[in-house]
């Protein structure tokens, strides 16, 4: 999910880049949701691994 943000973000930055505003902001704002998925479902993983207490948690 962060790489698929990530490549998002990229794209954003060359279509800004090469003149193309709409299909920038379109994927800034893709980007920006996937990140935020990210973020939520880091978060939740964090919180299931903790609560089962795994060994090996980070």
């Amino acid at each position: 999910m962060l790489s698929a943000a990530l490549v998002f973000f990229l794209l954003a930055v060359l279509a800004g880049l090469i003149g193309f505003e709409v299909i920038a902001s379109a994927f800034a704002g893709v980007a920006q949701i996937a990140f935020f998925l990210f973020l939520v479902l880091a978060v939740i993983s964090l919180i299931a691994n903790f609560a089962r207490g795994a060994e090996n948690a980070i």
